[in-house]
């Protein structure tokens, strides 16, 4: 299997399937995001303990394969994070997706490297970089909505 059927596999299974999107109890911080470009809406929510490390992530909205498949993967891989390791991921999986780092630090990064793909597809970027920027507005606890134009 090549990296581009591995790509459409696991975009394709976080999309029909999306892990944590749900509404979370106790929230901590949250954020909506909007794509005008492609209508992607999502509101990313935390619980983050007084460690400023992240003990769940939840999301809910409505958008394109790409932008749930990314939310979905995020939320598994920042549980369990500091704020400064969530930083260094967001930077690492932005470089990746923009196209900025073609060399994938796939320890670094894990399944998310797939998203490597994204980078081929410019108007893709923002799809996948979406959820990526509203959980990072939550963090700052920014109020007003994060619009990737």
């Amino acid at each position: 299997m090549d990296l581009r059927d591995l790509y459409q596999e696991v975009i394709l299974d976080h999309s029909k399937k999306p892990r944590n999107f749900r509404q979370l109890p106790n929230v901590s911080l949250e954020a909506k995001g909007h794509n005008p470009l492609c209508g992607d809406r999502i509101t990313v929510q935390l619980v983050v303990d007084e460690k400023s490390v992240i003990q769940e992530v939840g999301f809910q909205g409505a958008g394109c394969a790409i932008s749930t498949a990314s939310a979905s993967m995020m939320t598994e891989v920042l549980q369990g994070k500091s704020e400064k390791d969530v930083e260094a991921l967001f930077e690492a999986f932005h470089e990746l997706a923009t196209g900025k780092d073609t060399a994938v630090d796939a320890e670094r990064l894990g399944k998310l490297a797939v998203f490597a793909g994204v980078r081929e597809y410019p108007v893709r970027v923002k799809c996948a970089t979406l959820a990526w920027h509203t959980m990072r507005a939550a963090l700052a606890d920014q109020e007003e909505a994060v619009s990737t134009e």
